[in-house]
């Protein structure tokens, strides 16, 4: 029998070995110790979603009030957008601008937006009509531009711009070459501008005048000289700007010119440069005035009045120097090269001279310069020809052209042949008396008119040419 003292310490240390064999079985198992063991689970069970908390609620009842909507999440912010008034305003505006930037083909399509849009206003699809018919003038689609006006006075009868329209169509019709039904709708213009109301009667009454002009004119463009004379001097007799009854009677002189009444259109000219010599067309008119006293046989007169031209004071001309110097070339050359081939010699050289004065180009002044010297030369002149032929001479060089290389030839031919010319007319003096030795030169003969009376040498080049 075991002592009770023993069988103690036995007890003891099997429960020492027991404890950590159980520790370990327990967190095989997944157990931790001191915790609530977790409810048993099948072994099968599939996953189970998160369940929804609205789910969790009782179903409302029947005569609940429905439960208030969720709240939405809060809009981002966005502008307000524009009325479509803005937006058909911002199209024509935009219009406008491409066809400034003769843009056509964006331009078209934002007038062609607003006309067909649902929510233009008439007034809105009358702007756009009239802008898209401006832009076709612009763009040179004449045909297009007549078919838009006459829409817009075709939908738009009564509209306060009918006028500006049938004003416009008028205009493109002479364009495309069409006078009578040009001039037909400029007397619609005058005939709409009666039945407009007065509140805009200065403005209807410039259009009617704006009308009248634009029938002379008409009638000016379509050759019919005599109908525009008699309608430009009507135009003078209305309460104008001056600027227009200036315009008025510079059509009303030019018109007699071309209709075959020089001695009236010089009478006519003369006048109009006396009243208006600030004007715009004083130039032309210059112009017009020397050449029809030119055809009338009064080279003097004609002289004076390319001189005066020529030698127009300076602040008269820097108002407008590209015009001035247009007409004071055109005349300057024009009447200077027919008194050189009448034979006016004198004349020519003295409008040679001055219109070497206009510019400082050697383009322009060459050629002035070789006709100045064989005007030089056919007045006998040899020494002043010899130093102009050497100034072309010398120019061309410089220039490099070869409009100013051909010059350059034909003025060392001419030197030469003055040369030859010179020493022959010394040979024929000596052979008649020999105790002279030298002789003054023979009088120079126009290359035109006369021949040397040796055979000048072979390569002479052809008569000059004229600037």
């Amino acid at each position: 029998m075991i002592p009770r003292s023993r069988l103690s310490s036995r007890l003891l240390l099997a429960c020492t070995c027991l404890v950590p064999v159980l520790l370990v079985g327990a967190r095989l198992r997944g157990d931790t110790p001191g915790a609530p063991a977790p409810a048993s689970k099948p072994d099968a069970a599939p996953a189970q979603p998160v369940p929804d908390p609205a789910a969790a609620r009782p179903p409302p009842s029947a005569h609940a009030p429905p439960a208030a909507a969720p709240a939405a999440p809060a809009a981002e912010s966005k502008p307000t957008p524009k009325p479509e008034r803005d937006d058909a305003a911002s199209m024509l505006k935009l219009g406008d601008s491409l066809t400034a930037r003769a843009d056509y083909s964006a331009a078209e399509i934002a007038y062609r937006q607003v006309m067909n849009s649902d929510h233009a206003s008439d007034q809105d699809v009358k702007s756009a009509l009239l802008g898209l018919a401006q832009m076709h003038r612009r763009q040179g689609a004449l045909t297009k531009a007549a078919a838009i006006y006459e829409r817009f006075l075709k939908e738009f009868p009564g509209d306060e711009r009918s006028p500006d329209a049938l004003l416009e169509l008028g205009r493109t019709l002479r364009s495309l070459g069409v006078y009578k039904s040009a001039i037909a709708r400029f007397y619609n213009v005058l005939n709409a501008t009666l039945k407009l109301p007065g509140e805009g009667l200065e403005r209807y009454q410039l259009l009617a005048k704006t009308a009248q002009f634009e029938i002379a004119e008409t009638h000016f463009q379509a050759g019919e000289f005599a109908e525009a004379n008699k309608f430009y001097t009507r135009l003078r007799l209305l309460d104008l700007a001056p600027v227009d009854r200036a315009r008025a009677h510079f059509k009303a002189s030019y018109a007699l010119r071309l209709q075959g009444n020089t001695e009236g259109a010089a009478t006519a000219l003369r006048a109009f440069i006396d009243q208006w010599p600030d004007d715009e067309n004083v130039p032309e008119a210059r112009y017009l005035l020397a050449i029809s006293l030119r055809e009338l046989n009064r080279p003097q007169e004609a002289f004076a009045a390319t001189l005066d031209l020529l030698r127009a004071e300076k602040a008269r001309v820097a108002a407008d120097p590209k015009r001035w110097a247009y007409w004071q070339r055109r005349t300057g050359n024009h009447l200077a090269n027919d008194f050189f081939e009448t034979g006016d010699t004198l004349n020519a050289s003295t409008l040679y001279a001055n219109l070497l004065e206009l510019a400082p180009e050697p383009a322009w002044r060459l050629p002035l310069t070789y006709q100045l010297a064989l005007c030089y030369d056919r007045l006998g002149d040899a020494e002043k020809a010899r130093e102009a032929y050497r100034t072309v001479v010398e120019g061309a060089g410089k220039d490099g052209a070869a409009e100013g290389s051909e010059l350059a030839r034909m003025a060392a031919w001419r030197i030469e042949h003055l040369g030859w010319r010179d020493s022959t007319a010394r040979k024929i003096s000596s052979l008649y008396d020999p105790g002279l030795g030298q002789s003054a030169p023979l009088a120079a003969a126009s290359p035109a008119t006369a021949a040397p009376a040796v055979k000048p040498p072979s390569n002479a080049p052809h008569a000059a040419a004229t600037p």
